[in-house]
């Protein structure tokens, strides 16, 4: 190969490197500042790099990688993993819905409040909750997996070290927010390493401060770290009126007023899964909670805890609806087991309005007592586009992290469908990809998709886009695509689904996961 060959191509590669880069940057919340001084550089030079300019080694890549907590341009020793996906799939059989992920990860922060043995079932096994674990196991706790059945163990000392706190594993996920409202009752000054993008101030972090002054809490944000001092004994003199309806947000609350000893009333709160699921698990501690499933919490809080709990998380309505729209789109019939009803009802109701033909079981209890748990059995069926656009509401309205999944749907089904996904700046974006897959999608604006269906699907080689929800929307499509798909640098999905191409291989997919040699 020439000199001017090489050189051509090293041009070429290089503006697919930097939107590879600028994609995982945005996934993680950086600006383009945080991400130099996390790589000890320039913002220029990254925003050279985000722009093809900027020659790379592999050691520059590989350090880009850690610190965006991306395989999308990590350089390891066995590199990426990708999924090669025969289409034209026929699905067939039943599968459990697994248990919630985001339940999860509100109750291994609420672990915290205990100081004695915390059991938590069947968790799920993923990259969000290695990370926590990783934090957790730094500041002193000592955590068990039990058995393969993902039952962990988690035990708490009464002094916890937070000045060993594992930076980089914190910096890495988002939920390193929710330790703020049990730390604040046990130590009168810490340091918390925060994830970029949750600059003081801004409307995702806001709202936490504005809950969490009513019990004492003081923050100053300096370079990547939460400076936190606490009034220890304050408590709420008035109502906590939260300014959104945020999942984080609420269970933060819930969190601080836990071992607060006084009342805490909560207002427009969030009444979705994964608080209530919290709720349970703090009932469990203790903790008295009026409202459940309400937008006003009552708490009623104790000034310590220590006790032995053994809870089970409900199973997650995000991924019943992901396995529902695989049976769609391959218009295949299969049972989805264990679907927490009461969080897919207005998913299914606009799917049956849709066209969608399926039986559903009797109502069940989750092995947390509480969560009303069916069985669906999908059948082939002849889908139209709904009549009016598909957007979210905070709970009981459409998910917001469902959304994406009727862009699947929404290109199988005939005519026009339009979403509005209003509350996240990007992630329409990333739903066109399925054009090349033979999808018919526009952007209508950063907010809205429409498609124009039925699709005849057609297999395509794609680059996992780092927003979870779309990289599984483009898997679910390329099952139905005629021919082979590859669908390269998963590691976002592993991030929030445990084994997902090896359970959609037992009910009849043909999903491979390989490796670049």
């Amino acid at each position: 190969m020439s000199y001017c060959r090489r050189m051509t191509e090293t041009t070429e590669f290089l503006p697919r490197i930097g939107a590879l880069v600028r994609d995982a940057r945005q996934q993680s919340g950086l600006t383009q500042a945080q991400l130099a001084t996390t790589l000890g550089t320039s913002q220029s030079a990254i925003n050279r790099i985000e722009k093809g300019q900027q020659n790379l080694t592999l050691e520059m890549i590989s350090r880009i990688g850690r610190a965006l907590d991306s395989e999308i341009v990590g350089m390891g020793t066995s590199g990426p993993s990708h999924l090669r996906v025969h289409g034209e799939t026929t699905l067939s059989g039943a599968i459990d819905v697994k248990s919630s992920k985001n339940a999860g990860v509100a109750l291994l922060c609420a672990s915290l409040l205990n100081t004695g043995t915390t059991v938590l079932r069947k968790v799920a096994r993923i990259e969000e909750v290695n990370r926590l674990l990783e934090v957790l196991t730094s500041i002193g706790v000592k955590a068990t997996w039990l058995n393969e059945l993902g039952d962990l163990e988690l035990r708490v000392p009464a002094t916890l070290d937070l000045s060993s706190i594992d930076e980089g594993a914190a910096r890495r996920t988002r939920s390193i927010i929710m330790f703020l409202g049990p730390l604040l009752h046990r130590a009168g000054k810490f340091q918390l390493p925060y994830a970029g993008g949750c600059d003081l101030g801004t409307r995702t972090v806001e709202p936490h401060m504005a809950a969490l002054r009513h019990f004492g809490l003081d923050v100053v944000a300096t370079d990547h770290n939460y400076q936190a001092t606490t009034a220890v004994g304050t408590g709420p003199t008035r109502p906590i009126v939260l300014t959104e309806r945020g999942d984080t947000v609420t269970e933060n609350a819930l969190l601080a007023a836990a071992l607060y000893e006084g009342e805490t009333i909560i207002r427009n709160a969030s009444p979705n899964y994964m608080v209530q699921d919290l709720c349970f698990f703090l009932e469990k501690l203790g903790v008295r909670i009026q409202g459940i499933g309400t937008t006003t919490l009552v708490v009623h809080g104790t000034s310590s805890i220590s006790t032995d709990v053994d809870y089970a998380p409900s199973e997650d309505p995000i991924e019943a609806m992901s396995l529902i729209s695989a049976a769609i789109v391959t218009r295949s019939s299969i049972t989805v087991r264990r679907v927490p009803i009461e969080f897919m009802e207005i998913e299914l109701a606009l799917l049956e309005e849709m066209g969608l033909r399926y039986d559903r079981s009797e109502e069940y209890l989750a092995e947390n007592g509480k969560t009303r748990l069916v069985d669906i059995t999908t059948h082939p069926s002849d889908l139209r586009a709904p009549a009016d656009k598909i957007h979210p509401m905070p709970f009981p309205g459409l998910n917001i992290d469902n959304l994406p999944f009727f862009a699947v749907i929404g290109a199988t089904a005939q005519g026009q469908t339009l979403l509005h996904d209003w509350v996240y700046e990007n992630r329409a974006i990333y739903l066109t990809e399925l054009t090349k897959l033979g999808a018919n999608v526009k952007l209508m604006d950063p907010h809205r998709v429409l498609l124009e269906g039925p699709t005849r699907w057609s297999g395509a080689e794609l680059v996992c886009p780092p927003a979870l929800r779309p990289a599984v929307v483009i898997l679910l499509a390329m099952l139905a695509a005629k021919g082979t798909s590859v669908l390269r640098n998963v590691y976002v999905i592993n991030r929030g689904y445990e084994d997902l191409a090896e359970r959609l291989n037992k009910l009849g997919a043909r999903i491979e996961t390989f490796r670049d040699i």
